[in-house]
């Protein structure tokens, strides 16, 4: 009897953790304007945008030096040769995620 509730009890807990993680990543809607949906539209695509440019400008100044722009790839694919290139040229962390964030918008 004390396997089956030792097992339970992992079951048990293995669902509250997962509930938990549902409810933390739905959110609970805080601090957004519920009027105006777009209201926070512009500022960030304006942010989108800046931050866009920085990596392009991160790009140009760290990898054009031996690569072109290679085509559209997932933005996983883009995450797992940005995090292998940042190995091997140096890069900050910050010119990673700028030239992440560009190359896979």
């Amino acid at each position: 009897m004390k396997i089956k509730s030792a097992g339970f009890a992992v079951l048990l807990a293995l669902a509250l953790l997962l509930t938990m993680a549902a409810v933390a990543k739905t959110g609970s809607g805080k601090g957004k304007d519920k009027d105006s949906p777009t209201a926070g539209t512009a500022t960030h695509n304006a942010q989108d945008d800046t931050m866009r440019l920085a990596g392009e400008k991160r790009f140009h100044s760290n990898c054009a030096r031996c690569h072109v722009s290679p085509p559209k790839f997932s933005p996983r694919m883009m995450g797992t040769i940005v995090r292998h290139m940042r190995v091997r040229s140096a890069i900050t962390e910050e010119d990673a995620r700028l030239i992440l964030h560009y190359m896979s918008q």
